[in-house]
C-alpha cells in the first residue's frame, strides 16, 4: 500500500476493536515521527484536580496543545498509550476522545496500573505522531 497519508485499518480476519481505536496504523515512507512525553491532567498553574474525569479533560487539552505546538492535528496521531490508576468512565472519556479524534481513531493501548509518577495522578496519556 503506497500512499502519502496515514492509513488506519481494522483487518477482517481478527475481531473488531472493542473500543474507539484502529488495530493497524500505517505510516507513510519518509514521514517525520514525533514522540511526546506522557501528558497528565494538570493546568497551567500546576493544579491537578482530584477527580479522574477532570484530569481527562486537562490531559486532552494538553495533548491538543502539544499537537498545536508542532503544527500537527489529531489526524497525525498514530498511537496512543493510556495508563490509569482507577476505572475510567468510558462514556465521559469517549466523548473527550471523539472531540479530539472524531471518528478516525488511532491505534491505542489502555492499561490499569497501581500508580503513576505523582501520587495525585489518575491518568497519563502518551501519543506518537507522524507527518
Amino acid at each position: 500500500m503506497s500512499t502519502n497519508r496515514i492509513t488506519r485499518l481494522n483487518p477482517e480476519n481478527i475481531p473488531a476493536p472493542v473500543g474507539n481505536y484502529s488495530h493497524v496504523t500505517i505510516i507513510p515512507k519518509n514521514s517525520d515521527l514525533y514522540t511526546f512525553s506522557g501528558q497528565i491532567g494538570i493546568d497551567t498553574n500546576g493544579n491537578i484536580p482530584g477527580n479522574l474525569s477532570e484530569q481527562v479533560v486537562l490531559t486532552f487539552k494538553n495533548i491538543q496543545g502539544l499537537l498545536d505546538s508542532q503544527n500537527l492535528s489529531a489526524d497525525n496521531v498514530i498511537k496512543v498509550n493510556i495508563w490509569a490508576t482507577e476505572d475510567i468512565d468510558w462514556e465521559f472519556f469517549d466523548a473527550e476522545w471523539e472531540t479530539l479524534f472524531g471518528q478516525t481513531y488511532p491505534s491505542m493501548t489502555i492499561a490499569y496500573i497501581k500508580a503513576l509518577g505523582l501520587p495525585e495522578l489518575k491518568i497519563e496519556i502518551e501519543i506518537w505522531a507522524a507527518k
